[in-house]
């Protein structure tokens, strides 16, 4: 099998993901996971896709990712890494879709107002 490559996306950060068959190795910007992504409920969500298609230690996963923080960043990754999944096996659509796995989440920053202080927050009103 070739490499399997996708794109997964969340707030501002881009992850491109790679999956080969291998042991379940985990690279992200050329780093190991852990070292990556310190708590458990982020490697947990790291994890999720291959949990849930029962596909654990399967694949290796390399991936490359820019932009947003660390939670956008590792929910960026799962999109890829479900989307990939999805084009290895299209039966595993059907274990994915139920949990949202599959679907690209659209809440981004508001953007700040001039006048405001931030994008709803106003600045204090003296009455006096």
């Amino acid at each position: 099998m070739e490499k399997v490559h996708s794109i997964g996306r969340r707030k501002k950060s881009i992850a491109r993901v790679y999956l080969v068959e291998g042991t379940g190795k985990f690279k992200i910007n050329g780093r190991e996971a852990k070292s990556y992504f310190k708590t458990e409920s982020l490697l947990y969500k790291l994890n999720q896709a291959f949990i849930i298609s029962d596909l654990e230690n399967n694949y290796d996963m390399y991936a490359k990712v820019e932009g947003g923080g660390t939670t956008g960043q590792v929910e960026a990754i799962r999109l890829g890494i479900s989307r990939a999944l999805v084009k290895i096996n299209p039966e595993n659509r059907l274990k994915l879709k139920p949990d949202g796995l599959l679907t690209r989440d659209p809440r981004m920053v508001e953007r700040k107002k001039p006048g405001q202080k931030k994008a709803r927050k106003k600045f204090q009103f003296s009455k006096r």
